[in-house]
């Protein structure tokens, strides 16, 4: 697909990077910019996708105010999800119209690259028929939502890597009531290093969608 550009921005609040991606769609649909992968991790922030259902946070907002959780409403696909710090969130910014066409294909891509990574660190993951996302076993370690606009993606991933799963009680995960979460640090029982982490998202999403990364 050509050139992919890395944003590692570390930790940020998500309201800022919110106002970067749709910077970058902007530029990247002007073809102004590679595509762009942004890697960082958020201060703590639930948000809800354009299905997502209120009485899918199970707390109230006096109560997300008072955890200073922030709350935002946001225009990718899915439910609800959280955000914190340990969790390593990718926004891809992708041009998708040449070799992809079509957001499922594109979706697959990601979940085959989080598969490819969490293999790396020994851990056997898989996708699940009729769900998006990636999971170990029964648990979910990875959501995926997504907006394409113009042909050009944005939001992304989230995969649980070092991150407090205790404010997953807070909501029904993508919605669903069910969802168990998990992390790479449960599985593996230590903190894994997450510029390992970042290295492994970066290669396998270069092998995956066949970039060649650009500094």
């Amino acid at each position: 697909m050509g050139d992919l550009k890395i944003l590692n921005l570390g930790l940020r609040n998500y309201k800022e990077v919110w106002d970067l991606q749709k910077e970058l769609h902007s530029k990247r649909v002007a073809e102004e910019i590679p595509d762009t992968l942004i890697l960082v991790e958020h201060n703590p922030v639930v948000t809800l996708g354009r299905s997502g259902k209120d009485e899918n946070i199970k707390v109230s907002s006096k109560f997300l105010q008072e955890k200073k959780i922030e709350l935002y409403h946001i225009e990718r696909g899915g439910d609800v999800t959280f955000h914190g710090p340990g969790q390593l969130v990718g926004y891809p910014v992708f041009n998708i119209k040449k070799g992809l066409a079509g957001i499922r294909p594109f979706i697959e891509k990601i979940e085959d690259a989080i598969i490819a990574t969490l293999g790396d660190f020994k851990i056997s993951a898989e996708k699940k028929e009729k769900m998006i996302g990636v999971w170990v076993g029964e648990k979910k370690i990875c959501s995926i939502g997504v907006a394409i606009k113009r042909w050009v993606s944005f939001h992304g991933f989230a995969l649980n890597v070092n991150n407090d799963l205790k404010y997953f009680d807070l909501i029904n995960p993508c919605g669903f009531k069910d969802i168990k979460m998990t992390s790479m640090q449960e599985i593996l029982n230590y903190m894994v290093e997450m510029d390992r982490v970042k290295k492994a998202v970066i290669e396998n999403f270069a092998v995956i969608f066949g970039f060649n990364i650009i500094q």
